[in-house]
């Protein structure tokens, strides 16, 4: 496990976080790992074995990612702020582009609501 240097004393919480951190940092050496040998498999049967379990190791860290936003405030104001942006990330950063969502959809806006007008 590459959990790295622990402190003494820590709390339930922080003890808890650390092992979602270090099982993050695992995760994503094993998606490196599928991925590079995804790449230079020369056996499609194979390459796509691997890539399947490269995909695995991707939902379990995005978990993980998740489980940290939830836990760690910070997480979740950064995760707002990058997270599923357009433009350059590093403006974003400095403070020279706002957080801008690209549009998904049909751009139909919220039909949600709609059901209680009816109803009245």
């Amino acid at each position: 496990m590459s959990s790295g240097t622990i402190e003494t004393g820590l709390s339930s919480e922080a003890h808890n976080i650390h092992r979602a951190l270090a099982s993050l940092q695992e995760e994503l050496e094993a998606i490196d790992y599928y991925h590079q040998r995804v790449d230079v498999s020369d056996d499609e049967s194979l390459k796509a074995v691997l890539a399947h379990n490269r995909d695995d190791e991707m939902e379990h860290a995005t978990m993980l990612l998740e489980w940290l936003r939830r836990a760690m405030p910070g997480f979740d104001l950064q995760m707002r702020k990058f997270l599923f942006s357009a433009g350059s990330l590093t403006a974003l950063a400095a403070g020279k582009e706002t957080t801008q969502t690209p549009r998904t959809g049909l751009g139909l806006g919220s039909l949600q609501g709609k059901e209680n007008k009816e109803q009245s």
